[in-house]
């Protein structure tokens, strides 16, 4: 259930109406916007009179939520949720840009790309130091080690990090990792979602292979349930009957849960399409429709990457993705 404040409702109504649903055994959620002030309801609130609420001086309307997801819902949100990832913000007109190699490979590769997509104006930098692979033989990453090399990489760009988590396990890893990536494998492994709520990192969420739009505002739920509402969505596109590319990208997400939710959406053309040649294309429908940022790989040598070189691009490549990317958003503006 949502209330929605009359404009002149003044602070102390507000305090004192919120302490009369709290004593009626619900949590509610405070939003403050430019023009309006929404409380979200949690909870059950079927002891609670809609018709009593909508009679109160300060109460504008009383609408009830029938979408399973609550914090996510843009009801309770209506304004655009902007999160600032140390100096970089993604959200509400920002727009951000995570670059970097598929996996970690050595100090010198790190440190090398950091330094080119810095230069070419991404915000953060991505690495893989744990990999899920499909195939127990290929190459799992550099694990802890990795995540060392990033911390480098970081102290020599300055750019925010953005790494994959498998395991809760490996949350101590992760202290100097700015946003936990969790993967499409495992955008439902509740527990670990459960176990990223508790933290106050920034998570960036990835859809799953085979998973719809409320499923996957539901597993951000299981992370905004537990405390934590600095998530980002990313749309990595879905399995269809299409072999042509790796997978399909849903393009029509981004509108879509800009409808549906509050939170930041991005797009991962690399591994939406599986390949190089089409991620500038997918990139620029991307800034097109609205999306909140990019996440794109770039490797150095990709043909001489150990993991999904056929998507990456190089930085050459990279920095021209980035100056037509800029002119779409210019347009836009």
């Amino acid at each position: 259930m949502i209330t929605v404040l009359k404009p002149q409702a003044t602070d102390e109504q507000r305090k004192q109406l919120v302490s009369w649903l709290e004593s009626q055994g619900v949590t509610v959620h405070v939003s403050k916007g430019a023009y309006q002030t929404v409380l979200g309801l949690v909870g059950d609130v079927s002891a609670i009179d809609m018709d009593l609420l909508k009679l109160l001086d300060i109460v504008e309307d009383v609408k009830r939520v029938t979408e399973p997801y609550k914090e996510a819902n843009r009801k309770f949100h209506p304004e655009d949720t902007v999160i600032k990832v140390a100096d970089a913000s993604v959200g509400g007109g920002h727009f951000a840009v995570i670059a970097g190699p598929c996996s970690v490979e050595s100090e010198e590769q790190i440190v090398e790309v950091a330094r080119r997509v810095k230069a070419a104006g991404a915000t953060m930098l991505r690495g893989g130091a744990f990999k899920p692979r499909t195939s127990p033989y290929a190459f799992q990453g550099m694990r802890a080690e990795g995540l060392e090399l990033l911390s480098i990489a970081k102290k020599e760009t300055g750019l925010p990090l953005v790494s994959e988590i498998m395991n809760e396990n490996h949350l101590d890893l992760f202290e100097d990792v700015d946003v936990i990536q969790v993967g499409a494998r495992n955008m439902q492994n509740f527990e670990l979602l459960k176990a990223l709520g508790h933290t106050r990192k920034t998570i960036l969420l990835k859809r799953g292979l085979a998973n719809t739009l409320e499923e996957l505002l539901m597993s951000a739920e299981y992370i905004m349930a537990g405390g934590n509402e600095n998530v980002i969505l990313c749309e990595r596109g879905i399995r269809t009957f299409e072999h042509y590319t790796r997978n399909t990208l849903d393009i029509s997400a981004v509108p879509a849960l800009h409808e549906m939710t509050h939170l930041p959406v991005i797009i991962d053309p690399s591994h939406s399409t599986g390949r190089a040649s089409f991620v500038e294309p997918m990139a620029l429908a991307a800034a097109a429709c609205g999306a909140d940022g990019l996440m794109i790989e770039v490797h150095n040598d990709p043909q001489h990457a150990l993991c999904d070189g056929a998507q990456s691009l190089t930085p050459d490549q990279f920095d021209r993705v980035m100056e037509k990317v800029r002119r779409v958003r210019e347009v836009l503006v």
